[in-house]
């Protein structure tokens, strides 16, 4: 019971944090970070896929779940990139 305590109380702490962080960024920092966040998804991915894998029935539940959600944040990161993107193009 203890370690789940602690468990969520680091949750709760990252979610804090990660807010304050990135609203703190500028954007034209935004592109860049973006790209950087896409390449950890990327690598949340693979693990997501070992999980699966697992044989596991939970493990591999939540190893699908994870490859879905991860698989989501890596298309619209992608998405969300090309779009800033297009509008630092010089118009013909």
């Amino acid at each position: 019971m203890e370690a789940l305590i602690a468990a969520i109380t680091i949750f709760v702490l990252a979610i804090f944090v990660g807010f304050e962080v990135i609203t703190k960024v500028p954007p034209t920092l935004h592109t860049p970070l973006m790209s950087g966040s896409n390449a950890i998804s990327g690598i949340t991915v693979i693990g997501a896929l070992l999980a699966a894998g697992a044989g596991d029935t939970g493990t591999s539940l939540l190893g699908f779940i994870a490859i879905v959600f991860a698989t989501i944040n890596v298309v619209g990161g992608f998405l969300v990139t090309h779009r800033m993107l297009e509008m630092f193009r010089k118009k013909d």
